[in-house]
């Protein structure tokens, strides 16, 4: 970390957008079970744990470094005053020391801003809980984390046994430092190498110039200048593929099928679209990961056309309960992730589709079938375009990151969210987790209940994360639009039964019967 990697417009778009009421973190409330004779100390084990593991994820240790006059995307180096105990602390639950009570308290905390002069991570263990139950809950800045980049994390934090795995301590690395005048003649070496070949598409990919990696003026307009033509190259090599892509989309767009299906995404104005305050509203709620996939299967479906179902069954109880379903079908923004297989590298590398989730169809059965065709369809619709977001990411320009910091808080206190149409009426994400039983410190994971991020104009936030034989559902809400969101949590396993019901055949319904 310590040469100073620059984020990418992505991730540095969470930071530029986070405002007081719109913090950009995720995170996750694990439960983890103690065996009944432990001794010892939990938190200490857990935290000396860690600590011994940091060199796993050198994200962890990495601070934000500003650009001058914030000209440019900050960096990442490394924290020299890096100090555990102002990253891992040992929280207390107040009586009853249930679940319930964790999850308001996890609220609370989710809603706070972390220090961006130190690594943008948190963690927080809760013990003395019913069962021997331990909560950890664990917060991190989405400018350095998402789904893909979890797995080097989850490496770190778990094993598959109750007894740790000795870590090799990390290697002996030695810096070599460049001087500005060799680097001066690699650049004019990279260039004339450069315009003396035909752009290769692969090689264009693959380009990268020097850095000077110091943070004086003249240092970070260099690097600008390097960064501004690696994007230049890259976008260059490029041009072929995102032109068969802007083909494609064109050739959707203008084929009559599909601009049904483009109206069909167009989001209703609802009572969850409005301006989210500083607080929030947490609950997790589980239901059995075969039992869904099963159905999956009846209804001739994906394991994401069912998370989508049950999110749209409760979604729209919940609005029928408050008169303020709209007639329209509400739709939901999915992250799908970008991240080839094996890549750990950690950054973002997500994009979203926009589904709708037929809340207009009363019939379960119905309801499911037609997300299933919906979601198909956008997939078709989006597909074509991810082509173009690792350019898209990383294309920066002189001075954007002061102006973006200053549209995002013009945007949190404007309302505009209350009077423009809603992009989606809700977040929901599936991130597949691990089938195996991990354990941290000799304690038995049950549960890792995922915490995610609230938006203006997009209040609810359901994220699915799978664990063993089981779907750990969280919800997370601006408290002030959804006050209690465990009321949508409670209604989750009914939810689940009705559709079971709506896909059992129907010999085995008069069997029962």
């Amino acid at each position: 970390m310590g040469d100073g990697k620059k984020l990418s417009s992505l991730d540095a778009s969470f930071l530029y957008l986070e405002t007081p009421e719109m913090p950009m973190h995720v995170g996750s409330m694990a439960i983890f079970r103690l065996p009944a004779d432990y001794q010892g100390d939990f938190f200490e084990a857990f935290k000396a744990m860690i600590a011994s593991r940091l060199h796993l994820a050198p994200i962890l240790k990495a601070r934000l470094e500003k650009a001058p006059l914030d000209i440019d995307h900050p960096s990442w180096v490394e924290d020299d005053q890096f100090d555990i105990d102002r990253h891992i602390f040992r929280a207390s639950l107040p009586a009853p020391r249930d679940r319930a009570t964790l999850e308001r308290i996890v609220g609370w905390m989710h809603a706070k801003l972390l220090n961006r002069a130190r690594p943008l991570w948190e963690f927080y263990v809760f013990e003395g809980m019913k069962d021997n139950e331990v909560g950890l809950y664990s917060k991190m800045h989405h400018a350095c984390i998402d789904g893909g980049a979890g797995a080097a994390l989850t490496n770190m934090i778990y094993d598959v046994t109750p007894v740790p795995r000795q870590v090799d301590p990390p290697a002996a690395r030695a810096k070599a430092g460049q001087e500005p005048r060799d680097i001066a003649a690699d650049l004019l070496d990279a260039y004339t190498q450069l315009w003396n070949q035909p752009l290769d598409p692969a090689i264009a990919k693959g380009i990268e110039l020097p850095r000077s990696g110091k943070s004086d003026l003249g240092s970070i307009l260099f690097d600008n200048a390097m960064y501004q033509i690696e994007s230049a190259v890259r976008f260059a090599g490029a041009i072929p593929g995102m032109l068969k892509s802007v083909t494609e989309v064109v050739g959707k767009i203008s084929d009559p099928s599909a601009r049904e299906s483009l109206a069909s995404m167009a989001s209703p104005p609802t009572i969850l679209n409005k301006s989210i305050s500083s607080e929030r509203s947490f609950a997790g709620a589980s239901i059995s990961l075969s039992r869904a996939k099963a159905l999956a299967k009846q209804a001739g479906g994906k394991l994401n056309d069912v998370v989508l179902a049950l999110a749209s069954g409760v979604v729209r109880r919940y609005l029928l309960q408050h008169g303020a379903l709209p007639q329209k079908s509400l739709t939901a923004a999915v992250p799908i992730s970008l991240r080839e297989e094996g890549n750990t590298d950690a950054n973002n590398q997500v994009f979203g589709m926009i589904c709708g989730i037929a809340t207009n169809i009363e019939d379960p059965r119905e309801r499911l079938t037609a997300i299933i065709a919906q979601s198909t369809t956008s997939k078709e619709m989006s597909h074509p375009l991810r082509a173009f977001m690792p350019q898209v990411s990383n294309i920066s320009m002189l001075g954007t990151p002061i102006l973006v910091q200053i549209l995002a808080l013009l945007y949190s206190r404007s309302s505009l969210s209350d009077v423009l149409p809603p992009t989606a009426n809700i977040t929901v994400s599936n991130v597949p987790g691990p089938r195996q039983t991990l354990y941290a410190a000799g304690a038995e994971l049950l549960h890792i209940f995922p915490v995610s991020i609230s938006t203006h104009g997009i209040a609810l936030n359901i994220t699915v994360q799978s664990y063993r034989d089981q779907l750990d559902f969280g919800f997370i809400a601006g408290a002030n639009i959804i006050p209690h969101v465990q009321v949508l949590c409670d209604m989750l396993p009914e939810e689940f039964e009705v559709l079971e019901r709506a896909f059992v055949p129907p010999e085995r319904q008069s069997a029962a019967s």
